[in-house]
Formats: structure tokens, sequence, C-alpha cells
């Protein structure tokens, strides 16, 4: 009787889909990626627009990210432009390269299309779009936390029954770091379909029983000409088509049945985040742990008894060192990607609203604003009275800890500035994303040195990285994969080594005689500081897996600390070359830790968690 009950109960949901929805078709876009050198993405994509405006039957066009190459404001300004000759309306979502090199910290992808994740009904289906990141820092695929907090608003306003497609740059899989909390949303609700772009070919996917769509990216690769996908929605199935314009060329490649899914019992269980790492090392616990209601992707301040970070709704927040409570809070008008510096009383640092602000430390109240000419995602040094921070302008400059007035401004950079500069022998080093490593005069901001790997990819930029630097040398490490030694008073090029594929994390031990790096795969690697060239003088395998995020190395108390793009902070010790404790506060990526001592740790990750750790 039971099997009967459950056969006629799927039954009359099947016949409530079909009797739900209306035949219609929309255009699924992916993966333009407006901005490429010869003009061939720009070419591309009119194409598509134009074949699609000579269709009649047309309801509407889904682009699921990687619109641009790079974020940039012209870029995004140039697809706007094109896509706005659609004659029929479109939803659009950001991907890794709107968010991720963005000059803007992704500011600009919203406020050119007015919104970045969308809902919206059409002939009883419920499509919902999510943004992704990661966003300034490479990480894994992320979707933010606000958004998360956005989805589950529109899912309240939901009926239980409404067919619902959801739409991704990315994969609902581990290539992004939170996938489960997508997934275990739409499971609640009647999820017929989800697409998503990222992978550049048309895939039938499946995230964990969700039906799912990859589509094609629009641009060309080795053909003619590119493609888009035909998406007609049907009462029983949808049917995706390949198409490209101009050619007579139509394949279609994937149906998709439209049913009523049993998401509350699956046949089997699915992964994920494993915490055990914790119970192995038990003995570090976090004392206390904040969880923002936005990205945090920044290393917090600590000021006296106060722990002080901005996130990606463009809140500045102090919290208690002892509890974590809620001390004060400051509203910027532009996410906050920049690691705030604290001198006396007085906290720095930049917004995406192209502000840099000087705060009161004790109670959040504002001192000073300086108005740049673009984002500030940089974050701010401050050497006595001075604070040098770059932006995304085209400008590095130093302004008065005391008034916030310009001493200098140095305006020739091609890129924006995302990191944390380095003083040193009065010079003043940093990178951007123009391919360049710079070197100013401290006291009036005039170009010392520039120096570059030799690459012609903005993406290999030595711009993430924080530089160190002993005994005359400075040392970074880029997308290359390779660790440079330049020389602090030319820029000259002293030597270069490539062996461990260090991506963007360096330190620099406390003696100043060695300079560690955090390899792409498990290792922890060390190099001699010296002039002459080197190779790696010990590689570690502290067994973190993949790795990429730009998190610093940091030496104290006779421990290494760092963070990896999995949510864990590990400590090491490179006399023994062993791992003396690792934590995992969350799946997503660990930004420069806080070190307090050798057994207090302020660790925050981009899912907006802040956490205390302590080792007893």
């Amino acid at each position: 009787m039971k099997k009967i009950t459950l056969l006629c109960g799927l039954l009359c949901a099947v016949f409530l889909l079909e009797a739900q929805i209306k035949p219609f078709r929309f255009i699924h876009i992916t993966d333009t990626h407006i901005g490429s050198p010869n003009g061939s993405a720009e070419e591309d994509l009119r194409r598509t627009v134009s074949d699609i405006n000579a269709m009649k039957d047309v309801a509407f066009v889904i682009l699921t990210g990687d619109i641009t190459e790079l974020g940039t404001n012209r870029q995004l300004k140039v697809a706007k432009q094109i896509l706005d000759s659609l004659q029929v309306k479109y939803y659009i979502i950001p991907g890794n390269h709107d968010s991720g090199w963005s000059e803007s910290g992704g500011v600009s992808f919203t406020t050119t299309f007015g919104y970045d994740k969308f809902m919206f009904d059409y002939n009883g289906v419920r499509f919902i779009g999510c943004a992704s990141g990661p966003y300034v820092r490479m990480s894994d695929g992320h979707i933010p936390r606000n958004a998360v907090v956005w989805l589950d608003e529109v899912l309240k306003k939901t009926d239980k029954n409404q067919p619902i497609i959801f739409a991704n740059h990315y994969p609902l899989d581990n290539g992004l770091d939170n996938w489960y909390e997508a997934i275990d949303r739409l499971k609640q609700y009647n999820t017929i379909l989800a697409i998503c772009g990222h992978g550049h070919n048309n895939h039938a996917m499946n995230f964990e029983d969700i039906p799912a769509v990859m589509g094609r990216s629009n641009l060309r690769a080795k053909d003619p000409v590119g493609g888009y996908s035909l998406v007609d929605v049907r009462t029983d199935s949808i049917i995706y088509t390949e198409r490209r314009p101009g050619t007579g060329y139509e394949r279609t490649w994937n149906r998709v049945a439209i049913k009523s899914h049993d998401y509350a019992h699956p046949a089997k269980t699915f992964d994920r985040p494993n915490y055990e790492v914790n119970k192995q090392y038990a003995q570090v616990k976090a004392a206390w742990t904040y969880s923002s209601n936005a990205n945090v992707i920044s290393t917090p301040a600590v000021y006296n008894e106060s722990v002080i970070f901005g996130n990606q709704n463009g809140e500045v927040v102090a919290v208690s060192l002892k509890n974590g409570k809620r001390q004060w809070s400051f509203s910027t008008n532009g996410s906050v990607f920049s690691s705030p510096a604290v001198q006396g009383d007085r906290v720095v640092l930049g917004s995406g609203d192209g502000k840099v602000y000087c705060l009161n430390a004790k109670n959040g109240k504002q001192l000073w604003s300086y108005t740049a000419e673009a984002a500030v995602l940089g974050c701010p040094l401050i050497a006595g009275d001075t604070v040098f921070i770059g932006g995304s302008d085209h400008s590095f400059m130093a302004l008065g800890l005391n008034d916030g007035q310009v001493r200098w401004k140095f305006s020739e950079l091609e890129g924006p500035v995302v990191s944390t500069p380095l003083l040193y022998e009065g010079r003043i080093v940093f990178g951007a994303w123009d391919r360049n490593l710079y070197a100013l005069d401290r006291n009036d901001g005039k170009l010392l040195w520039k120096w570059n790997n030799g690459s012609s990819v903005i993406n290999f930029s030595p711009a993430s990285c924080i530089p160190v630097a002993v005994n005359g040398v400075v040392y970074v490490v880029a997308p290359d994969r390779t660790i440079s030694a330049i020389d602090a008073q030319s820029g000259a090029t002293l030597w270069r080594n490539k062996e461990t594929r260090v991506r963007e994390s360096i330190g620099i031990s406390s003696d100043g005689k060695w300079i560690y790096g955090k390899t792409m795969q498990d290792t922890v690697v060390a190099y001699a500081a010296s002039s002459e060239a080197q190779s790696p003088a010990w590689v570690m395998n502290a067994g973190f897996g993949y790795e990429h995020v730009p998190s610093m190395l940091i030496e104290k108390d006779g421990q290494v600390f760092f963070g990896t793009r999995s949510g864990v902070v590990y400590a090491i010790d490179p006399q023994n070359r062993k791992v003396v404790w690792a934590h995992k506060i969350d799946n997503s990526m660990v930004n420069t830790v806080r070190v307090l001592s050798g057994k207090r740790i302020i660790a925050s990750t981009m899912d907006g968690k802040v956490a205390l750790l302590e080792v007893r």
C-alpha cells in the first residue's frame, strides 16, 4: 500500500509540474571574456547578439559569468554596450574573471549592470542567479556570504512546489569551496535544473542528484565563430541545442527530463568538508569565532583589546579580543578588501567606494577620509606620521596620518594595487596588476626602479605578494610560480628559481636567514637569503594538498604560521620540518594570519569568519 501511495504521489507531482510550466525558449550565454587583445571576443559577442535579435521566439537571455577577462571598468563598459543592443531582456551574473582581478573589487560589475544576482519568474519557472567569486585574492570559487544570505531570503519566499532553475558561474561541485551550501538549500525546493559556465564546453552534469548543464563558451576558440545555447523549456523536458551564429549549425545535444526529485531521500551520501584535523590536533581551539554576514578578505588588525576588520558589505567592525563580541562598526559605501593598519589610536584602511578612511580605533568614529579617483583595494602601511597606500586609479600615495593630506602621489601605474607595500632602506616596494614591481623614494614618491618577471601576461604580475627583504635583496613570488631575488638599490634581477612552484605566498624567518614559500602542492620550501643564485635549501611536506591562495607565511616564537584555501591554519616547526598543529575554521580561503604569539593567532576567512585560535 505504501508503494502505491508513493507512486501516486510522484505521478501527481509530475502532473502538477507539467501543468505549471508553459513552454518557452531562452538563451544561455557564458564565458564571453570581453577584453581579448585582438578583439575576437567582442566580435564573437556582437555576432551572437545579432543572431539572437533575428529570432522571434526568444523570451530572454541568461549570461553565467566571466563576462570580461579582467573585470576592468573599460571591459565592463564594452560588454554592456554590446549586450544592451539585445532586443530581449537579459539577466547577468559575474564569474571569477569579473571579480578576481577586478580593479573595483567587483563593485563596478554591480554598478554597470545594476545587480550581481537575480530572481524572476517566467511561465511557471522561478529563475535564481547567484554571484560567485573569488574576489580580489586568488582562491577557489566561492558564493559570497552576503549572496548566501540573499539566497536564503529568496527561497523563504518561494513555494516548495515551484520549479526552480538555478544559475551560477561555477558548477555546484568542489570547485566552489561552499558548493554544499547552495546544494543543501536548493534540494529543499523543487529544483529542476542548475546551469553554469566556467568549463567552456557543453557538458551534462549532476550535482548531488540535481540535474545540471554546463554551457559552451561564446568564444570561437579554434573555430571560425563562437557559439551559444538555445534552451527549450517544455512541459516534460529541457532541451539544450548548440548554435553557431551565421553558419546554419545547430546541434541538439542534451535533454533533461522535468520530474519530481526525491531529494530528501538520496540513494547515497555525499562528501562534505572534513574537520577530523581538529580532533588530531585537539590542543588548538577557537577561543571564539565571529561570523560576519559578508566575506572577509583581509587581515584583521589588533588594537589593545580589539580586533578590527572590514567586510564585503563595506562594514568595518571591531570585536573584543577577549570574547569576540561586537564593540563598534563603521559603514563605508564600498566593499572593504584592505587590511587595516593601526598606529596609536588611529586605524586606516581603504574601501571600494574610492576612499581611504582613518577612524578612531577606540570607537570607530571617522577622523578623516581621502577621496581617490577609483576604488582603494590596497592595504596601508603606516610609518611614523605617514600612510603609504595604493589604489585602483593607477596611483600610489603618501598621506599624512594626522590629517589625510597628500604628501606625494605617484601616478604612473598601469593597473590596481591590492596588497601591502614594503618599506625597506628608504624605499616603498609594491606590486601592481600591470606586470610590475615598483620601488619609490619614501620621502618624495619618485620612481627609483621598476621590475617585472618578463611575462606579458597581466595575471602573472607580482601584485598579490607582500615583498620581503634582507641584506639589500628584495624577494617576491608571483603566479608565474617562480621566486625572484632583486637588488634593492638598482632593481636588477639577482636570481630566479622555479623548482618548487611557489605561487604568491612568501615569508621571511625572524633572523632574516631564510625565505619561505608555500608551494602549489603540499609543501613548504625554504631558500637561503642570498644575493647568489639559490636552489631550495629544504622542502617539507605539510600535507595541505593543492594550494594557491596568497596568504603570507609568518614566523614567530620559532614556528611558521600560514593559512590555506580549505580553511586550515597550520603551524610548522622549520627547524625539525614537521607540522606542530593544524586547525580548520571553515572551508574557504584563510587570509594572512595575525600572529599575536606562538600560542595565540587571529585568523580570518573569505567566508566571513574571524577567530582567535589558542594553543593549550
